[in-house]
Formats: structure tokens, C-alpha cells, sequence
């Protein structure tokens, strides 16, 4: 396959795939790969599951977009589907993570300035990422993504993730602080959890609450289902003013969603914000079906229990060699010695064990297979993880 049309703008892997069924894809002679990426947590659902693969099928041929310029039904029924599930009161449909991140950051913009602030500035974590248009790259930790785009870095004020402390402090140092945007489990930046769980949500909702800031969550990577609840924050008691959320909201379908609450509710009016695709007919319908699977299933509870058999499993394989494990539900990260070299832990999963994984934060193996992945399919992601790794410890 030539890609001598394609700007290089990314390192392909020396492979391509025809077909993909559950948590399985194909390449063009019918070999088999286990998927334990799954698309970088958006295929939630699987490859082709049966009921999205049915809503497109059938919304493609009846409409699909007719701007944001007329009522759009199925946008409305998604609408009310994922705020119901949020806890939210209303959201703003994009088409990817980085336009809902871009939505959240502009509307904190807005929040500043109705309150008489000149150049407001928003607390975000170091090691995080939030996407690559302009701002929210700004906001985003990882040095690689910002270079030679002169970020917007004066609106940021970056503190490590988990260190509650340090927000207090950025508190007492800057009076132009207007919001806290964070991802509950950092993703890109190596499956990072902090040390005290989700209950350092609550501790930054605290924040935000004595000081009249946004409290922010960005949940495009640990929101539909993937952590074993609707959205990560719920295994909480925080309340987020914005949720941004995509990747397995549309189960392969190109959507995100900004949703807000509490003092963002009705930051946004006519105008404000706006975009030519989101939330046309065929992707909106595509959102009300993966959260019909979701809700009407025992898929989430699934995910717990697989994820804790392969990052248990793997533990206990490996934790004489200094492996360990962290994560929730089929948000998994292996973490390997930092002296380990995984530079080619990626090509050796693909072309020796034909398992699909990636490497992030330096040493640590992200696994994000489905939701729905089968006991027998988990059993085969610790079986060949083990083959991979055991011979170069």
C-alpha cells in the first residue's frame, strides 16, 4: 500500500488490516490479530458490533446531515441519552476529542471574562494530554506534541498530577486562575492514577468550589465504560462543571461531546460556539446506539472483571521481575522497569504474538482491548504478553 499522498505525519506500523470483528482484526490473507488496542480505546464495543454496525447501515440510508441550521431528532435523543448518563444538563456535540477539549477551554475563556478577568489562566496536569488543535496542545504535558507550535503556555499553570497540595499553592500564587481541567486515569501519559484514586476528584471539585473556579474532567479516553462505569468520575463523588468526552462514545464513528453543568450550564448561547458536522443524524444515531448497548447490558460490570483477571494475572507472573500493574476496568497499563527496553515491545506483540498493543509514558504497556472481551480472549492477551516479555527479562 503507497502513501506517497499522505503527508508524514505519522510512524505507521508496516501493516494493514481489511476487517475486524469483536476483539479481532484481519489482514488481507485472513490473519488473525488480537486486538488489545482496539483503536486506541474507541472501538469500546468491538470491531462491527451488530447494533452500531445496524444504526449506520440504516441512518445511511435515510439522512445524514443536515446542519445544525434545522432540529435535528436523533441529536436531541442523544442529547438527553448521554447526559442522563453524565449527570449532566446539556452538551454540545463535536467530531473528536481535541474539539471537545476545544470547546471546554474556550468556554473557561468565556467564564473568565464575564467575571472581569484579562488573561485568565487554567490549572492542567503535567503528563497530560488533552489533544492537538492549537489549544488545547497548549494545555497538553508532552514536549514531542508541543514543539515548534508556540503553545499558548501563559494560560496554563501546570502542577503535578495527584498533588493536591500543589493546586493550593497555585491558588495562593496566581489570582487569575478560572478552572481545573484533568483526565482522571492520564492515558497518553502512562495509565497514571493517583495515589489516592478518584477520590483526588473530589479533593480538586473542593478547589474549584472555594475559589468559584470551572472544575473541568476530560474524559475522552476513560468515559464510555471504559473504566467499569458510564464515566470515570462516577466511581467518585465529584461533579464536574464540564465533561468532554469521544473515542468510545461512537465505537469507531468520529463524535465528541462537551457536555456541562453547575456554573458552566449556561455559559454557551447562540452563537457561541458552533461546527458544520457535529452531531449530524448518522453520528448522533450512532451515540443513542452504543449507549443502548452500554445501558442495556451487562458489558461494564464485564469489563471490570477482565480487567482485573489480566492486570491480577500478570501481576502475579510477574511482579518478581519488578512488573507491576494499575488501571480500572479495561483501562490497563503494565509497567515494566524503566531500565527495560521497549522500543520494540510494539513490533515484537504484532509480528511474534500477533497481539496489538502500544507503549506509553516510556515503559508502560497500554492495553485497551473491549469492553466485551471474552474470558477466553483475556486468557489469550495474558498468554501472549507473557510469551513476549518472560524471554527479555
Amino acid at each position: 500500500m503507497s502513501a506517497t499522498y499522505l503527508m508524514p505525519t505519522y510512524n505507521r506500523q508496516p501493516i494493514s488490516f481489511t476487517r475486524g470483528s469483536g476483539s479481532w482484526l484481519y489482514t488481507q490473507d485472513d490473519t488473525a490479530y488480537l486486538d488489545a488496542l482496539t483503536g486506541i480505546a474507541v472501538c469500546g464495543l468491538g470491531h462491527c458490533h451488530p447494533k452500531v454496525t445496524e444504526a449506520i447501515q440504516q441512518q445511511a440510508a435515510t439522512l445524514v446531515h443536515t446542519s445544525n441550521l434545522f432540529g435535528i431528532d436523533w441529536q436531541e435523543r442523544a442529547g438527553e441519552a448521554l447526559c442522563t448518563a453524565a449527570q449532566m444538563d446539556s452538551v454540545f456535540f463535536a467530531n473528536s476529542g481535541a474539539e471537545a477539549n476545544e470547546a471546554a477551554l474556550k468556554m473557561t475563556r468565556l467564564y473568565a471574562y464575564n467575571q472581569g478577568f484579562k488573561r485568565p489562566k487554567v490549572i492542567v496536569m503535567e503528563q497530560s494530554f488533552h489533544g492537538r488543535t492549537l489549544l488545547s496542545l497548549s494545555a497538553t504535558a508532552n514536549p514531542k506534541a508541543r514543539e515548534g507550535f508556540f503553545t499558548l503556555d501563559d494560560d496554563f499553570i501546570r502542577v503535578p498530577f495527584g498533588d493536591i497540595e500543589a493546586i493550593k499553592q497555585a491558588a495562593k500564587d496566581f489570582d487569575d486562575i478560572c478552572a481545573i481541567f484533568v483526565e482522571p486515569i492520564q492515558g497518553e501519559g502512562g495509565l497514571n492514577t493517583a495515589d489516592n484514586g478518584f477520590v483526588y476528584l473530589e479533593q480538586l471539585q473542593a478547589e474549584c468550589d472555594a475559589h468559584n473556579w470551572l472544575f473541568m474532567i476530560d474524559e475522552v479516553q476513560t468515559g464510555n465504560g471504559r473504566t467499569g462505569k458510564y464515566f470515570a468520575y462516577q466511581h467518585s463523588k465529584a461533579r464536574p462543571d464540564v465533561l468532554t468526552t469521544a473515542k468510545g462514545l461512537g465505537n469507531g464513528f468520529p463524535v465528541g461531546a462537551c457536555m456541562v453543568s453547575g456554573r458552566a450550564k449556561n455559559l454557551f448561547g447562540a452563537g457561541s460556539h458552533g461546527s458544520t458536522y457535529g452531531g449530524t443524524p448518522l453520528a448522533s444515531r450512532v451515540v443513542h446506539s452504543v449507549y443502548d448497548v452500554l445501558t442495556n447490558s451487562d458489558i461494564m460490570e464485564s469489563s471490570v472483571r477482565e480487567g482485573q483477571f489480566i492486570r491480577k494475572t500478570m501481576t502475579d507472573e510477574l511482579q518478581q521481575y519488578g512488573i507491576s500493574s494499575r488501571g480500572a476496568g479495561t483501562m490497563i497499563g503494565i509497567v515494566l522497569p524503566e531500565t527495560m527496553d521497549c522500543s520494540q515491545l510494539v513490533d515484537l506483540a504484532r509480528d511474534e504474538q500477533k497481539l496489538i498493543i502500544n507503549v506509553t509514558g516510556g515503559h508502560v504497556i497500554r492495553l485497551l482491548p473491549p469492553l466485551n472481551i471474552s474470558r477466553n480472549e483475556s486468557e489469550q492477551v495474558v498468554e501472549r504478553l507473557l510469551n513476549l516479555l518472560k524471554p527479555l527479562l
